[in-house]
């Protein structure tokens, strides 16, 4: 596994180009509190994003570090993923420095001690409305027994405009018991309501500006939080 990111690092970089230009993303959130698919992860915090893409694939490097509280989980994600017609496949590999590696070591894989988290995904984009569908493969995701619990989440979206700014509606939920995110069996985890606008700051120059509220019935929690990127 830990070799599957480097080989596809390097079909991007010299089969790509081949066919298709090789884009580069740079770039950086800050939130007020990081909320992910309902669930609440820590205060404020950073996230810088780091990605290639080329001929429908996208390699991307993310992730995500406490600004108020330093002792917040760290996490560093790296994503694989390809993009045809509306459909969309792949793999994250998630690494969170808490966990059952004590020192958070990166590079540590085996099951019972590691820190990784392995998900699978696919999506489809109808326009109007998408959906997509995560499941967790291998990594540090266990039942009582030791077994792989193989932790899932489904989400279905919907973007509009209004008022000038461009909203989606969100419906997240885990289809049966997870360690993962907490459940017992099916939960309703994530109702959300997103918008987006640029925020402006001279005549020349303005920055994406976020706000959403979120609804978790399943931990009976609500969230409003921003977001502003760079």
């Amino acid at each position: 596994m830990k070799k599957f990111f480097s080989i596809a690092l390097t079909l991007i970089a010299t089969v790509c180009p081949l066919h298709a230009e090789i884009e580069t993303t740079v770039g950086a959130d800050i939130v007020s509190r990081y909320i992910w698919r309902g669930c609440d992860l820590g205060e404020a915090a950073i996230q810088p994003t780091l990605g290639v893409s080329a001929a429908g694939f996208d390699l991307t490097f993310w992730g995500s570090t406490g600004i108020v509280n330093w002792t917040d989980t760290k996490e560093f994600d790296i994503t694989l993923s390809y993009s045809v017609a509306g459909l969309s496949v792949g793999v994250t590999d998630y690494w969170f420095n808490a966990g059952p590696e004590p020192y958070g070591r990166y590079f540590k894989y085996a099951k019972e001690s590691t820190n990784h988290v392995f998900e699978a995904f696919a999506g489809y984009d109808l326009g109007f409305a998408s959906i997509s569908w995560y499941t967790n493969f291998a990594g540090n995701d266990l039942k009582a027994d030791g077994g792989s619990a193989f932790s899932s989440y489904c989400e279905l979206a919907a973007p509009f405009s209004l008022g000038g700014a461009d909203w989606t509606a969100a419906l997240g939920f885990v289809p049966f018991e997870s360690p993962f995110y907490g459940t017992d069996g099916f939960a309703v985890t994530n109702i959300s309501l997103t918008a987006s606008k640029e925020l402006e700051i001279t005549e020349s120059f303005s920055l994406p500006l976020s706000a959403g509220l979120t609804v978790n019935p399943c931990s009976e929690m609500s969230y409003l939080t921003v977001g502003i990127s760079f």
